[in-house]
């Protein structure tokens, strides 16, 4: 009697444990952006993402996507001012997954930026969370036109891995 109630209660373990890790693997895969494209059209996504911008990075990239004055001439120091994320910047020619990594990383020479680049551009990976740094991304899109959004997505889909 004993030992049934005992692989009961194993195999009730093992169900809820299934569960779980569904659970955590579709979360992962929704939020991923190696895996997917991070969708515009996500109103709750991009409200989120929305107030993490306004906090987090309307000091530097504008609060209307703007970027800095004269963002493609460098500053005394030798680094580039924020570039804007609205259509006229170059933000919508990088994948999502790149996207992701900019934000998470920052600016790494050889990786996400030539060799010995330097750049005022932090890492939010302590700060934000991949939820987070993802309504970013979705809020910021949310201000593309089709055809940048439609090119931005075929990129992404073509490139759904950074490096």
């Amino acid at each position: 009697m004993l030992a049934t109630k005992r692989r009961k209660q194993t195999g009730i373990a093992a169900v809820i444990s299934a569960v779980l890790l569904g659970v955590l693997v579709f979360a992962y895969y929704r939020f991923s952006t190696s895996t997917g494209y991070i969708d515009p059209a996500d109103h709750t996504l991009v409200l989120r993402g929305q107030k993490v911008y306004a906090n987090d990075c309307a000091a530097c990239h504008g609060a209307n996507l703007q970027g800095q004055a004269n963002w493609r001439e460098r500053k005394p120091n030798g680094r580039l001012p924020a570039p804007p994320h609205d259509v006229s910047g170059h933000t919508w020619h990088h994948p999502d997954a790149v996207l992701l990594d900019l934000i998470k990383n920052g600016l790494v020479p050889g990786v996400t930026a030539p060799q010995g680049y330097e750049s005022d551009m932090p890492a939010f990976k302590t700060k934000l969370s991949d939820q987070d740094i993802v309504a970013v991304i979705a809020y910021i899109k949310s201000f593309w036109p089709p055809n940048a959004l439609a090119a931005q997505k075929e990129v992404t889909q073509e490139h759904p891995t950074p490096r």
